[in-house]
């Protein structure tokens, strides 16, 4: 079986629609690891497009802002007025699937789902330590994580940690074979990355050969950014595309 992995997506459809064009013909099945929407301009065509063509998503930090699931005392004004829009704007259809979707971890076949962790679905994954303290919990030895928007996968075996990183910014692919040990992998990125490259970001997982692939794919940010600056959202959403942080 053949995953297209995503995460992050934020609202911003042209991103989306970029990667999926990208990774056309090389999946057989999409999973998701959460934040649909927040952020960006598209929260109704992101959500209606999951619905029909994603049977995994865990549920993010946005997702629940967005229906009232999130205290958003704990968002910074920027994120806490994007996700009052988003709620504003979401139907009614839209809005009863977010309230749906599941808490991670969940498991598909050996792979395992989570938005931050295995232990709490709203902490960020951000150093080697924290990946090896994880590695107890984990229940599959492959699990994929979202939330930091950053491409990159922790390789724990005997004690040590690897990172591996993304691909540089002039690649656009970088594959990589699963050995002994347990990964904690993070796909990037759809709709907002923060890693310094502004291109969508997402993975392939050919999960029967234990073969992994980054990817990056460039997209019309400035359609992205116009709709934001349409929608009322704060500036700095539109702005923050273009630098990848």
């Amino acid at each position: 079986m053949r995953y297209l992995i995503l995460s992050d997506i934020h609202s911003n459809w042209e991103a989306l629609e970029a990667v999926l064009e990208d990774a056309r013909g090389a999946y057989d099945e999409i999973l998701c690891c959460g934040d649909l929407v927040g952020y960006g301009a598209d929260p109704n065509r992101v959500v209606e497009w999951t619905r029909r063509n994603v049977r995994v998503v865990v549920r993010g930090n946005h997702d629940k802002a967005a229906v009232g699931l999130e205290d958003l005392e704990w968002f910074n004004p920027v994120a806490r007025s994007a996700a009052l829009w988003t709620e504003q704007n979401l139907t009614a259809e839209n809005h009863s699937y977010l309230r749906s979707l599941p808490k991670g971890p969940l498991l598909v076949g050996d792979l395992e789902l989570v938005h931050g962790t295995p232990l709490d679905e709203d902490d960020y994954l951000m150093s080697a330590l924290a990946a090896a303290e994880l590695a107890g919990y984990l229940e599959k030895s492959v699990c994929f994580f979202g939330h930091t928007h950053v491409q990159g996968s922790y390789h724990i075996n005997r004690g040590t940690v690897e990172w591996i990183e993304k691909p540089e910014a002039e690649a656009p692919r970088q594959a990589f074979e699963l050995n002994e040990g347990a990964y904690l992998i993070n796909p990037g990125s759809v709709g907002q990355p923060r890693d310094g490259d502004a291109r969508a970001a997402y993975m392939i997982c050919a999960a029967g050969e234990r073969r992994l692939e980054y990817r990056r794919v460039a997209y019309p940010v400035e359609i992205a950014q116009a709709k934001i600056l349409r929608a009322g959202l704060p500036g700095v959403l539109a702005e923050r595309l273009a630098w990848g942080s």
